[in-house]
């Protein structure tokens, strides 16, 4: 009989394609097949964030529960960024794990499958040519890493202690996956990386001079791709090129995901960001003013060491002058190994949850103000999931959810769509014939 494995995914897409890229390895390398649930496994993996606090402290509440339900002789592994900054830790809190796995060594998978309480967290292990299988989740969309890790020193982020070093892939590699995802179905693909528009800057061997401009221009050259998308560029290196080629390339969907975190320049110099309140704030009317129809999207912490009440109303006003279609918003959570963690003034946790309160209250606000203009409006939809009840799901170019009554015949397919109900998290639709 076929071994069977069961994993768990917590955390952003570049997670999301780690399991994928694991999920190939056990399949092709060892045969391992997906089981219907954990009880009925022989591999466990736990893909893990550490991004946040509350993550990691659930984390060893989960393993406890996998344990318990385990079949006898069955294994589980603790991978992705918590398995980074953790390491031993993990098997010495829970002695039940059997390997952990950090986020820069996934292509080892196979290796410490087989090597008992085998602990692989080498933040500066290079996987940037590594050649994976294919193995995709969706059909319709793939997601293709075109960097590891973060040069970025933000006081507040982990992540370049658990991803390392920024390298950027071959372009040719980069290219090759998304040919091959497009002729197997996927229209749409959706770059990765912690700083997608600083690509070009390192390769670990020689590489022809390319930016991210260059890329989306290569990428767009496809002729099965129809739609790309990308996460996350950061403001700083959101330079008049990348814009124009955002603005006039028809491929590249028109949703752009920028991280303010905060709207005080005095609180992104605490927080290393490297720009400005203004310089944000150019770069986002820049996006409106060439883009019709843009949708932003925004990270933003509350209550970082030191905030003041007057700093926490700048970003308010950024809120209110950018509109964001979408905002990720969180109450600041120190994190190991941070500068940010160890900065004087912590703000009292009683005042970032008033902050959060009524920063998610005035953007709820805008929602409701946005959703009545979709109504009545034709989109094009590019559906690719199947939900229950009847119904099929998928995204307009500016990357608003829309739900239709359909099958599988509008799996992979751009379509007009009216819109006949809004809500904050998406719509209901009618396709058009």
């Amino acid at each position: 009989m076929s071994k069977t494995y069961y994993i768990e995914t917590l955390g952003c897409a570049m997670n999301v394609r780690d399991s994928e890229h694991m999920i190939a390895e056990l399949t092709l390398k060892e045969g391992y097949e997906e089981a219907r649930s954990p009880e009925e496994a022989d591999l466990i993996l736990i893909n893990t964030c550490s991004v946040r606090e509350k993550p990691v402290h659930k984390l060893f509440s989960e393993i406890g529960q996998f344990a318990k339900r385990k079949k006898e002789g069955a294994k589980i592994g603790v991978c992705g960024c918590t398995a980074s900054h953790l390491g031993e830790e993990i098997i010495r809190r829970a002695p039940y794990v059997d390997f952990v796995l950090g986020a820069r060594n996934v292509s080892k998978i196979t290796d410490v499958l087989h090597r008992p309480k085998a602990v692989e967290v080498d933040i500066d292990y290079d996987e940037s040519t590594y050649a994976f299988g294919e193995f995709r989740t969706s059909l319709y969309k793939a997601y293709i890493n075109i960097s590891i890790g973060c040069d970025k020193q933000c006081s507040f982020c982990i992540v370049p202690h658990t991803r390392g070093e920024e390298i950027s892939i071959p372009a040719d590699l980069i290219l090759q996956e998304a040919r091959k995802a497009a002729r197997s179905g996927a229209k749409e693909i959706f770059l990765l990386g912690q700083n997608v528009n600083n690509y070009g800057r390192r390769f670990s061997s020689e590489h022809p001079k390319m930016d991210f401009t260059d890329l989306l221009k290569a990428v767009s050259e496809i002729e099965e791709v129809e739609r790309i998308r990308f996460t996350s560029p950061h403001p700083l290196h959101m330079d008049d090129a990348f814009l124009e080629e955002f603005a006039r390339n028809p491929k590249i969907c028109k949703s752009m995901h920028m991280p303010l975190q905060s709207g005080s320049s005095r609180i992104l110099k605490a927080m290393k960001r490297g720009y400005t309140k203004e310089w944000f704030l150019d770069r986002a009317a820049r996006l409106r003013e060439t883009v019709p129809g843009v949708s932003i999207s925004t990270d933003i912490i509350v209550a970082f060491p030191g905030e003041s009440d007057e700093d926490f109303e700048e970003t308010m006003e950024v809120v209110e002058r950018v509109r964001f279609e979408q905002i990720f918003s969180f109450k600041y959570s120190p994190r190991p190994m941070t500068p940010a963690a160890e900065y004087e003034k912590q703000v009292p946790d009683e005042v970032g949850s008033q902050r959060l309160a009524r920063l998610q209250g005035r953007h709820n606000e805008m929602l409701d103000e946005m959703k009545s203009d979709r109504l009545g409006r034709v989109y094009e939809v590019y559906f690719e999931e199947l939900r229950p009840g009847g119904l099929v799901a998928g995204r307009t170019d500016n990357n608003w959810l829309v739900q239709a009554e359909g099958s599988e015949e509008l799996l992979g397919r751009t379509v007009p769509v009216k819109i006949v109900e809004t809500s904050r998290l998406g719509s209901r639709g009618v396709v058009v014939a």
